[in-house]
């Protein structure tokens, strides 16, 4: 009884394959831009936070943007780090962990798009209708589209785990190096048919309201900057629009990367570094786009770096 318990409640991982001589590289390298993630993205934040002249909608929605990158590369990044030594024999899980780790993958994959259709609903209004952004854009709508986003895709990913946790378990090995919906429903030996359709549904409804709502809004930004012979407002509409397309695109190409080798069984272990890269540069990739492209933030990062400088050579 204890042994069919063990085996029922214990999952194995099959991650990633690494030979003697490439895990300790491996190993360095992630936990490298993994640190670089969480320390840019948490100096981004407290960065917005402490400078009053930062305290506007854009930079306060991307605040959204940063802790939920520091969360999604925190829920994956640990873990695979710890499989590396190990042995694939002895990469296990609970199946409680895995699927909250699922959940938060998802939860993470979910809130980066409404987070980046926010923010595309802001720069809409900031640059399509200027005289009335103050207006809409209050702090009262900031906080209520954050948690409409964050709410959004806490439910989606609710009832999609729901449907999952329901079915009972015939497998014991995920061959993904971390935990997701699909890789949990996989383990049932019952009749998966509805939660591939809400799974099919949920994608097609986040992706389709991202890319709907995205591209009717650079759709409208181009034809107001077309019509406009202001060139300081085509000026600035241009740099604050590239920073949040430039990191709408690296997710949609991500995700387009792993859905294609996921039709390619053969390059199943180019689809496990892939998934794993995505979790953990995509969040550091943010935070360089963020950081160096606005003008604002690049000024205060500057200026504090001057800072600390001079505080050195008086030291001296």
């Amino acid at each position: 009884m204890e042994n069919q318990t063990f085996s029922e409640d214990i999952i194995l991982l099959e991650g990633l394959k690494f030979s003697s001589q490439s895990s300790i590289p491996a190993f360095v390298l992630l936990l490298l831009i993994y640190i670089f993630a969480v320390v840019s993205n948490v100096s981004l934040v407290a960065l917005i936070f402490t400078s009053t002249s930062l305290h506007q909608p854009m930079y306060l929605l991307f605040c959204n943007m940063s802790i939920n990158d520091v969360f999604g590369a925190t829920i994956v990044t640990p873990h695979i780090l710890r499989d590396i030594f190990l042995p694939q024999s002895e990469r296990y899980i609970t199946y409680i962990d895995c699927v909250i780790q699922a959940f938060c993958v998802h939860l993470y994959a979910g809130t980066t798009h409404t987070v980046l259709m926010v923010m595309a609903f802001d720069r809409n209004m900031a640059i399509c209708n200027p005289l009335r952004y103050t207006t809409i854009m209050t702090n009262k709508m900031v906080v209520r589209l954050s948690l409409g986003a964050w709410t959004a895709a806490l439910v989606l990913v609710a009832i999609l785990l729901g449907l999952t946790i329901r079915l009972s378990r015939c497998r014991h090995v995920i061959l993904n190096p971390f935990c997701d919906n699909a890789s949990l429903f996989s383990l049932s030996c019952e009749s998966v048919l509805i939660n591939h359709i809400y799974g099919l549904g949920y994608t097609a409804v986040l992706l389709g309201s991202s890319i709907i709502s995205v591209s009717l809004t650079y759709l409208k930004i181009a034809a107001v900057c077309l019509r406009s012979k202001n060139k300081a407002l085509n000026r600035k509409a241009l740099q604050t629009c590239t920073t949040h397309l430039a990191v709408y695109i690296f997710l949609l190409l991500s995700a387009l990367i792993i859905v294609i080798l996921h039709r390619f069984p053969q390059l199943s272990d180019h689809r496990k570094v892939a998934s794993v890269l995505c979790e953990v540069t995509l969040p550091a990739f943010n935070a360089v786009i963020y950081g160096l492209q606005i003008k604002e933030i690049k000024q205060r990062i500057s200026a504090l770096f001057f800072s600390c400088k001079m505080a050195q050579i008086k030291l001296k």
